[in-house]
């Protein structure tokens, strides 16, 4: 198959347009269409629903689109290997991690390590979703448990767990509850435990659900939690790590807490190599150097 017609069949499907495709591609919209044409001809298929708002793929194009894709993927992270030199870091780097440990913890550090290495451009994909790194999904994840997927390097960071806090002001004008039991008089806010989540912070707010709360806010995510938190909403479930930057925050039943939930940093093992995953693995590991540092202090 031609890799050039596949090469302008790509850049039409993600743009829709033949006429901004031509303009990445830098070919004029009949050059396009006749490379789009020719390929339909070789495959005996038809790749594109055509009308007058753009185009629109076909089963069959789908079925292609995905797979240059994943093409265009591979050729991307192989060129920057092939551009990682001994002493520089600078390209693309795809970070996944979930959307809590994102905003909350890693990209309020991320100037530290734009000061380090300017060059460097950053993809930070926050969701829950575990992403497929040996598919190069992403290039490198921080997850809440131990990955199951083969050919990982992989390295536990730290463990976290999942406890009840207020703010200073909440407590002052509601009280400080003494036991589980005395939750039922606050609002606890939390993640919906039927949401996704690790099952340790689920299995804490079903534990917390059997003392008859009366009033109730579920977010879909740990920095909605933490703002109703600090907005005097209510008593939130959220991960222990945030002491460090919230000190303004006050635990509750000290006692209560989830089981330990692993944080894990993994990367395919083909990039042991890459100069911008290990600059980006030496930064982590050295801020949680400095956070538990900060916890003895």
């Amino acid at each position: 198959m031609d890799w050039d017609k596949l090469r302008i069949f790509h850049a039409v499907a993600d743009a829709g347009s033949l006429t901004h495709a031509g303009d990445m591609l830098h070919l004029s919209q009949s050059a396009v269409s006749r490379q789009v044409r020719s390929l339909e001809d070789s495959l005996s298929a038809t790749l594109f629903h055509r009308h007058a708002r753009g185009l629109i793929l076909t089963e069959q194009g789908e079925l292609l689109f995905d797979a240059t894709r994943a093409m265009m993927k591979r050729l991307e992270a192989a060129t920057a290997r092939i551009r990682d030199s001994e002493e520089e870091v600078f390209g693309e780097l795809r970070v996944t991690t979930t959307t809590g440990f994102g905003t909350l913890w890693l990209a309020p550090r991320l100037p530290k390590l734009y000061e380090k290495y300017p060059d460097l451009k950053i993809d930070l994909m926050l969701e829950e979703r575990v992403l497929d790194l040996p598919m190069r999904e992403a290039d490198i994840a921080i997850r809440m448990k131990e990955p199951s997927q083969a050919d990982l390097i992989r390295k536990r960071l730290m463990t976290v767990h999942m406890c009840l806090y207020a703010s200073e002001g909440y407590v002052a004008a509601r009280g400080m509850p003494e036991s589980p039991a005395a939750l039922s008089g606050h609002r606890l806010i939390c993640q919906n435990p039927r949401s996704a989540q690790v099952g340790a912070a689920a299995t804490l707010v079903n534990e917390l659900m059997t003392n008859d709360i009366s009033s109730l806010l579920t977010v879909n995510n740990y920095f909605g939690v933490l703002q109703g938190v600090l907005h005097g909403l209510g008593i939130g479930v959220l991960p222990d790590y945030l002491i460090h930057d919230f000190p303004q925050l006050v635990r509750v039943l000290p006692d209560f807490a989830s089981t330990v939930v692993p944080v894990f940093l993994a990367y395919p093992e083909e990039l042991r190599q890459s100069k911008r995953v290990s600059a980006f693995r030496d930064f982590v590991q050295q801020e949680i150097v400095a956070y538990r540092r900060s916890l003895r202090e």
